[in-house]
């Protein structure tokens, strides 16, 4: 069970307090990756807050790549703090690439090219195999 405390007299708004504790415990270990959370409903009856509070909480989570959403399923911590980080990152290079006119697929051959194994697509082949496949007589 993750331990969320929350100070009402801070002036940090409650739905940052929330992540910051989910986050905390993320990253000490008391939610591994693929845990469940507590239903929201029980999370805000603990806390004494608005369900809306604690499912803004969780949203800015999911959007850092710690949690996972899943119908029938619940919200289960999907990484850590590091695959967290890594994740804002990529974001930040992405929106830098796409500002300065380069396309998704032209990032993806750049980071291809730094890497000494082959990124697999979302198709499952690397560049490489479907440069292959293309070039090849039929």
């Amino acid at each position: 069970m993750i331990l969320v405390n929350i100070d009402r007299s801070e002036p940090t708004p409650l739905h940052d307090q929330v992540a910051a504790e989910i986050r905390r415990a993320i990253a000490e270990g008391e939610a591994g990756p693929g845990e469940r959370l507590p239903l929201v409903k029980d999370l805000a009856a603990v806390l004494g807050v608005n369900k809306n509070t604690v499912l803004r909480a969780l949203h800015i989570l999911r959007d850092e790549g710690l949690l996972d959403f899943r119908r029938g399923r619940g919200i289960t911590v999907a990484g850590t703090l590091a695959r967290s980080a890594v994740l804002g990152k990529v974001r930040e290079m992405v929106a830098f690439a796409r500002h300065h006119g380069y396309r998704p697929d032209e990032v993806i051959e750049m980071i291809e090219s730094l890497s000494s194994v082959p990124a697999r697509t979302r198709r499952g082949t690397t560049s490489r195999e479907r440069d292959t496949r293309l070039s090849r007589p039929s």
